[in-house]
């Protein structure tokens, strides 16, 4: 049996969410698996259509992280527990030691969450929470030398799976033809609205790119912390007619605008102590044969082979994300590029990469 222990997971939506999700339901094919999750609005509807057997813990966060330590600590103990896995130090955090070396254990880190600079308190905390497990499992080769830097060693990487392609219904399909209307090429990112997707430097190179792409359409989806900004902006710059704010889609509204975009941007910048660690997203965009737009600055050289499956880009730079998209739509060189970005994305299949963890153990 696994065990699996996350602060993240559906029905949140997130990369992380996606990840702890994808690597639980691949584990099931080695074996029964325990998910032991936050308790959210409307898990009890996810949980009941899962296969998985998933244990959900509420109440206030201070009292929350103890509740489940100790029910993952008993679970443990009562059990034969082939591997546990951990979706962040804070998860193995105030699981006793003792008790983890009842079984193999892995912990997986993103880049963000790690953060911290040499020798504060954080940075102790990290240390030995992480020194806990048998496997440290960084999601790109940026966030294992970031964990190097900052202390930890053995660390691995395994890249992130991919819970897509997923199938688009008719009704789904229609939405999108709606929002796209005739327009083209079509734009799309798929994130939340923070600082460090650089969401308002694109705006600005649509407007840019307008003149020589007069019916190009750029589709946004997600919320955040800078949507009033963004809309501010889409607003003085006139682009209401050739860019789509979308702050609340279902999965299925979603992959359908994907499926039928032509690019996908997401030129992430360094944003406080925010790095892109890896760019899931990117992979999921590949999925379905679309090229990416990625950033420069953390783990996206894993998910966008530069100058194949897309390109990377300073997401600081108006005229880098201008001449980055210039040549990746002039001449449609987009579709070359999203052919090499469907086959690059078949190294991401959950068979395969659970095989990784499968080994280590």
């Amino acid at each position: 049996m696994f065990l699996v222990s996350t602060r993240n997971f559906p029905p949140e939506i997130g990369g992380i969410q996606n990840l702890m999700e994808g690597l639980s339901n691949s584990l099931l094919n080695h074996g029964p698996v325990k998910v032991f999750a936050d308790g959210v609005h409307n898990s009890d509807l996810y949980d009941q259509h899962s296969k998985l057997n998933i244990v959900r813990v509420s109440g206030f966060k201070i009292f929350r992280k103890y509740r489940k330590a100790n029910l993952v600590k008993d679970f443990i103990q009562n059990n034969e527990i082939r591997a546990c896995f951990f979706d962040h130090w804070k998860s193995i955090e105030n699981i006793d030691l003792s008790v983890l070396k009842k079984t193999k254990c892995f912990c997986l880190i993103h880049s963000k969450e790690i953060n911290h600079p040499l020798g504060s308190s954080l940075n102790k905390r990290v240390l030995k929470s992480l020194n806990k497990a048998n496997f440290i499992i960084a999601n790109s080769k940026f966030t294992k030398e970031l964990a190097i830097k900052l202390g930890l060693k053995n660390v691995h990487v395994i890249n992130p799976g991919c819970n897509y392609p997923i199938q688009v219904s008719e009704n789904s399909k229609e939405f999108a033809k709606k929002i796209y209307g005739n327009f083209s090429p079509k734009l799309i990112t798929v994130s939340r609205l923070d600082g460090r997707k650089s969401h308002q430097n694109v705006l600005m190179t649509i407007k840019n790119l307008l003149p020589k792409f007069p019916n190009l359409k750029y589709v946004s989806i997600g919320d955040g912390d800078e949507r009033k900004n963004l809309e501010k902006l889409r607003k003085e710059l006139k682009l209401e007619k050739n860019v789509e704010l979308i702050f609340e889609s279902t999965e299925q509204e979603k992959v359908s605008l994907l499926e039928q975009s032509d690019v996908f941007v997401m030129p992430s910048v360094i944003y406080k102590k925010s790095v892109e660690g890896f760019g899931i997203t990117y992979i999921e965009a590949a999925s379905y044969g679309k090229p990416s737009i990625g950033g420069i600055y953390g783990g996206e050289g894993d998910a966008i082979k530069n100058g194949k499956t897309g390109y990377l880009c300073n997401g600081n730079d108006l005229n880098a994300i201008y001449e980055t998209l210039l040549k990746t739509l002039s001449n449609e060189h987009y579709k070359e590029l999203g052919v090499n970005a469907l086959e690059f994305s078949k190294d991401f299949n959950w068979e395969k990469i659970v095989k990784k963890y499968i080994n280590l153990i």
